[in-house]
């Protein structure tokens, strides 16, 4: 393959975005590999697609390329983001280091441009690895403009008064799709990253104000996870309040969830009530984007409510470009994630064995397929997996097998109801969904996050917990039980406690029995991509996840 360009290990930031238009421009494949995978994998990455060129920070070379610098034979040339180095010891030989400026000097020259056709590959985006080794997908041009032309259709009167904050990875496709939409129409775009969002977040001084109410944007894009700790930590601050505070907020909040399923705004609540919430993302929020999982009903309503904007929740996948479905805008439904866009078309397929049916009533279901021309070229040296995945139709439109299980509503909007690779069969015979289970049992405000595990051996579910602490600490208050985070969580009485607190969560949300987690294991140590428990979109990585709690998998399971 040709010479490529790498933005790898970059954080979200302009320098990124404008290195990616330069190699788009001068039809240099782009490969992009997540921020979280380990050295092995990021190696694998760029040995496979024979990178010559490397475009990264001065941090980042520093604390985590130079340890795999020698296995990487063909690697040329190191492009650093920011100021170049002084002093870069320890280098392998024949490797040059470039600074931007002086690569962007060399680019306006006119002898070295060179025009892409739209069959060209413009991305190799590596997954994230959620259901195992990586696989770089390849995007040509066409697939990014199809894509983007899908997504944008679906945001009314995108213009250059609109201002988007950017803060997830550039290498996950939603925001790099959502950045080129915002690009295509003149949208400003301010960089963050979560560390810097709100006022609350981590890295953000008491006292200071965080990057939304600096920026205060009109668009932004954001996975679930995200949304859901802005609306547990809201409802813990409304369970803290006044008797007479908590009664006028649930009452305008009720007041407005019957108001806007009628059509209707509430300015006065707005204004009065959910102003100061909605001061959270900088108060001038018009459209939020969902994407990468499922969003819960009870988040997707919150969202709507009290940030006094629409959230739109769409469906694709990398292999998509990232488009399939957008909700619209005036859809204030919850759990379906809207119609095809007008790049896509898609198909339900019969799968006997988790008893979907194209033909079920009320509603088709099946495994979903899309087609068109978002869909992308398939895996990169990776002919196996572009056989089982991808097909070519009759007219010669191109398909992607996404392995979710969907149904069509009657208005042509989807709800993803399952997953293939997340149905387990227990020793009885009755099918679980593990995804299922964890979007209930995520609406419990004790939970930050749960991993459902079940063994086909076995005849019951068991779970991994990651406990909100203030709300655990509180609870082991009230039961006298002292000690530090990690001994509560590892003391038998509160695994106890929060198993009771679950069930009751379980069925309020309506599982079955056999549905229920019946031992879980609290884990003190949060999951965020840095552990390797989770993507950067922050999907759990299951194999990875089994492989961390395999001794408390034998202990809930009787030591088997």
């Amino acid at each position: 393959m040709k010479t490529l360009s790498i933005c790898l290990r970059g954080l979200t930031r302009a320098e990124w975005i404008i290195a990616a238009q330069a190699c788009f421009m001068y039809n240099f494949p782009l490969v992009t590999l997540y921020s979280t995978l380990g050295g092995a994998a990021i190696a694998h990455g760029l040995n496979e697609t024979e990178v010559t060129h490397i475009i990264t920070s001065k941090d980042l070379l520093q604390s985590r390329l130079k340890a795999i610098l020698m296995d990487v034979p063909r690697l040329k040339h190191i492009i650093v983001v920011d100021k170049k180095p002084k002093s870069l010891p320890d280098l392998p030989r024949g490797i040059m280091v470039h600074n931007m400026a002086a690569v962007q000097e060399l680019g306006a020259k006119p002898e070295n441009s060179k025009q892409p056709v739209p069959s060209d590959i413009a991305v190799i985006m590596y997954t994230s690895g959620s259901t195992g080794i990586p696989k770089g997908v390849m995007i040509s041009h066409s697939n990014i403009i199809a894509g983007i032309t899908g997504m944008a259709e679906r945001i009314p009167n995108l213009n250059e008064n609109d201002t988007y904050i950017g803060y997830l990875p550039l290498a996950h496709v939603l925001e790099l799709s959502a950045e080129l939409v915002c690009v295509s129409h003149g949208c400003r775009i301010g960089y963050s990253s979560p560390q810097t969002l709100a006022d609350q977040s981590s890295k953000i001084k008491k006292g200071s104000k965080g990057d939304t109410s600096m920026l205060r944007p009109t668009l932004m894009a954001a996975v679930p996870e995200i949304m859901d700790r802005i609306y547990k930590n809201v409802m813990t601050k409304v369970e803290e309040m006044s008797s007479v505070q908590k009664t006028l907020f649930v009452l305008a909040y009720n007041y407005k969830m019957e108001q806007i399923s009628k059509g209707y705004n509430t300015p006065l609540c707005d204004r009065l009530v959910f102003r100061k919430v909605r001061s959270l993302l900088g108060g001038n929020m018009r459209v939020l984007l969902s994407g990468g999982a499922p969003l819960s009903a009870a988040t997707q309503r919150f969202m709507n409510i009290c940030f006094c904007c629409p959230v739109g929740q769409g469906y694709g996948l990398t292999e998509t470009c990232g488009a399939g479905t957008i909700s619209d805008l005036a859809d204030y439904s919850t759990g379906r994630v809207g119609a095809p866009l007008v790049c896509s078309e898609f198909m339900l397929k019969d799968w006997e064995e988790g008893g979907y049916f194209s033909t079920d009533k009320p509603n088709p279901r099946g495994e979903i397929l899309i087609g068109g021309p978002n869909v992308t070229m398939g895996y990169y040296k990776n002919e196996q997996k572009n056989r089982e995945d991808f097909f070519v139709d009759v007219n010669g439109q191109r398909w992607f097998c996404t392995g979710d299980i969907g149904e069509f509503h009657p208005d042509g909007c989807l709800k993803i109801i399952d997953r293939k690779k997340d149905l387990v069969k227990l020793q009885a015979g009755e099918y679980v969904s593990l995804g299922k289970v964890e979007a209930v049992l995520k609406n419990c405000s004790l939970i930050d996050n749960i991993c459902a595990y079940a063994n086909s051996e076995e005849s019951y579910v068991i779970g991994f917990v990651v406990p909100n602490q203030k709300q655990l600490t509180a609870l082991a208050e009230q039961k006298g039980i002292r000690g530090s985070w990690e001994e509560i969580c590892n003391h038998a009485e509160m695994e106890k406690e929060v198993l009771r607190i679950i069930t009751d969560a379980a069925i309020t949300g309506k599982l079955e029995r056999f549905e229920i987690p019946k031992k879980i294991r609290l884990s003190a140590e949060p999951w965020t991509p840095e552990t390797g428990l989770v993507t950067d979109a922050f999907k759990l990585k299951r194999k990875e996840l089994k492989t961390h709690y395999q001794d408390d998998i034998e202990r809930m399971y009787g030591g088997k």
